[in-house]
């Protein structure tokens, strides 16, 4: 049985008083024997606060991305090493807006999620069509080349404890969401290509979520289809109040 992740994708939102007031809002009601995983992806700014506001409690720390080297000539990015040292534990790799704004390739993704295994983070692995691709009926050609690109060079092992997050590009932040049945279709289709890759054992084990304008008053139909596992949550992991409702849904299913 996999256990469901939730994980907020704050991207460049609130201050560091805001962050640290969701925060204190939120771990005190996330119980600590809770059937899923809580986790918070806030902007670099934030992380080693939040790390210490979170000790103790059901709440993990994620982060938006990094770089794929331990160090170097990299302005303004962020290593590995840095964020484990302050005790993050996720990080999103390959999200669209990356892609699309940052110029990632799936290539230089592969090479993120190589480096977050050698130093010890959790990665969050993004993977989706653009609106055109699933109106040409791409979307499976589309996202299963993603999925075997970006696990290239990994371990059965690793492959087992990494989250991988399907997020149609069409639905991010627009207010549209793939019907449940469709993006458990996907997800299913994913399933099927790490198990070709490794094996059914390791696609059995791998958690896959849902993102894409996921919202207290939809997850749980997300969530009661078989390979549907979590979801990543953009705007309505911003509220403390919105953000406990879709942990609660996750729990009670």
């Amino acid at each position: 049985m996999r256990k469901p992740i939730i994980a907020g994708n704050w991207k460049m939102h609130k201050t560091m008083e805001e962050a640290v007031d969701f925060t204190e809002k939120v771990k005190e009601l996330v119980p600590s024997n809770a059937q899923v995983d809580t986790v918070i992806c806030a902007p670099f700014l934030f992380l080693d606060r939040l790390v210490k506001e979170v000790d103790e409690y059901n709440v993990k720390v994620g982060a938006q991305t990094m770089h794929f080297e331990e160090q170097g000539a990299y302005t303004g990015e962020v290593s590995p090493v840095a964020l484990k040292g302050i005790g993050v534990s996720y990080v999103i790799l390959g999200h669209s807006e990356r892609r699309e704004l940052y110029n990632e390739t799936d290539e230089s993704v592969n090479k993120k999620v190589l480096s977050a295994f050698q130093y010890g983070l959790t990665p969050i692995v993004c993977v989706g069509e653009s609106l055109e691709q699933w109106e040409k009926g791409e979307t499976r050609e589309h996202v299963g080349s993603q999925v075997t690109k970006a696990l290239q060079g990994l371990t059965e092992e690793q492959v087992k404890h990494l989250v991988i997050a399907y997020e149609p590009i069409w639905a991010i932040g627009t207010g549209k969401s793939s019907t449940a049945e469709g993006a458990d279709e996907v997800c299913g289709h994913i399933r099927q290509v790490i198990e070709n890759n490794f094996s059914k054992e390791v696609a059995d084990s791998v958690r896959i979520q849902y993102g894409g304008s996921v919202k207290p008053d939809n997850i749980r139909d997300f969530m009661s289809h078989s390979n549907i596992d979590g979801a990543l949550v953009g705007g309505a992991s911003l509220d403390p109040n919105s953000f406990l409702s879709l942990l609660e849904a996750s729990i009670n299913e």
